[in-house]
């Protein structure tokens, strides 16, 4: 562990800096939305922005990177999403957001391509899994953490927009302070989707569920947090919970995923995460404390999916598959988080706030009967030819999952051994 945070410090702290102003920023717009009067659909559309900028980003920026380099890339865009965010501020209406939106989520799919190649550069073969672990839990903690910067100011005036802005602009610091040379960067060429739907139809929909699921998630609980009557902290104690559910549970639920057949753990997982939202649909507004504790629940069974999908997938990958699988795969997930903020709005427009937990219930609950009846499709792989789960985190999943398939293919390797 020392070894792997000794190489690759400077990046973390980039990283942190940047996920601490991503995850304030999607706060302060969900509020700031309610607080313009803005229609939870209409919200639901500027939401989806950023999923349709980060899926153009992801695409894009290999080809940016392989043109003018690592550090131009990063300077550039990192430059870009410091003015976007300001930009919300200037222009307060629905349409200059969602183009905002699209232009935060395209740099910041280009900040996460360029970190994620250099913190693979930088780890070895033997710190390469705690990097990747590390690495998570860096971006769900600084997300968690940004949030508890929105009662620093009132989410109706301009400072907090500022705010984010600095945090983007100082995150090129460390990055264009590294002592190492540029990584060599090759970004991979998908498999298609048929082939891959022929090799593992619940990674593929589980994929696109998990991500209008976690669009919703992820682009509309601030929204649901004001339309419910939270105020100050709460709103900040509410979002984080998420995140800090998914840093808790992730690990535990990945190794049980280990030692029994994945499919099985899975669909006790999604469908543990659809009676949690249940309950908090049905409970969540007797107590703040046990809506909060509802949401860390809710965060950890949710944020823990990606991971056993793309997990389920490989076992049924050879390894020279499974980074260009993923890469399909993330393509899938980034579809579906088009969709959730829009769906997620519609429910809540026609149910009030509850249309949030109803959502996320549902997209749940048919992602665990589809897995239900995927098992009486195909026989479990023997436990000893299941591969070893590896932590791969939503973000541009084709550099994570590279770094990934190197430490399940060496997981492999020492299981055979």
């Amino acid at each position: 562990m020392t070894a792997a945070l000794a190489a690759t410090w400077s990046l973390l702290i980039g990283l942190v800096l940047i996920m601490v102003a991503h995850g304030l920023q999607s706060t302060l717009l969900g509020v700031r939305a309610g607080l313009e009067g803005f229609d939870e659909t209409v919200t639901g559309v500027i939401m989806a922005g950023y999923y349709v900028g980060f899926l153009v980003g992801s695409l894009v920026t290999p080809l940016m990177v392989k043109r003018v380099g690592h550090v131009r890339v990063f300077a550039a865009v990192a430059s870009l999403a410091s003015v976007a965010v300001l930009a919300h501020s200037v222009l307060v209406e629905p349409v200059s957001w969602t183009a905002m939106r699209v232009t935060t989520g395209f740099c910041i799919a280009a900040l996460y391509i360029v970190a994620e190649s250099w913190l693979n550069d930088r780890a070895t073969n033997e710190t390469r899994g705690q990097v990747l672990a590390i690495y998570m839990i860096v971006l769900m903690l600084g997300m968690a953490a940004g949030q508890y910067l929105l009662p620093l100011s009132d989410p109706s005036g301009f400072v907090l927009f500022i705010l984010v802005s600095v945090l983007l602009s100082i995150s090129l610091v460390p990055m264009l302070l590294s002592a190492s040379p540029a990584p060599y960067f090759d970004a991979p060429q998908p498999v298609s989707l048929r082939v891959l739907y022929v090799t593992s139809p619940l990674a593929v929909v589980g994929a696109g569920l998990l991500g209008v699921a976690q669009g919703v998630l992820l682009g509309m609980s601030a929204v649901y947090a004001v339309s419910a009557g939270l105020i100050g902290a709460e709103v900040s104690i509410f979002v984080s919970a998420f995140m800090i559910g998914g840093v808790l549970l992730q690990f535990p639920i990945g190794r049980l995923s280990d030692r029994f057949d994945r499919r099985l753990v899975m669909t006790a997982v999604t469908l543990a995460a659809a009676g949690v939202a249940l309950f908090a649909w049905w409970f969540g507004s007797v107590d703040r404390w046990l809506l909060f504790l509802l949401a860390a629940l809710f965060g950890g069974c949710c944020l823990s999916m990606y991971a056993l999908v793309l997990s389920h997938a490989n076992d049924h990958l050879e390894r020279e598959q499974m980074v260009a699988a993923s890469s399909t795969l993330y393509l899938v997930y980034s579809a579906g988080g088009i969709l959730g903020p829009p769906l997620a709005g519609a429910a809540m427009g026609l149910m009030g706030p509850d249309g949030f937990f109803a959502t996320v219930a549902l997209l749940h609950l048919l992602l665990g009967v589809f897995a239900l009846y995927r098992m009486t499709r195909r026989p479990a792989i023997p436990l000893e030819e299941q591969g070893a789960w590896v932590a791969v985190p939503q973000s541009s999943t084709s550099v994570a999952a590279a770094m990934a398939a190197d430490e399940y293919a060496e997981s492999q390797a020492q299981r055979e051994s």
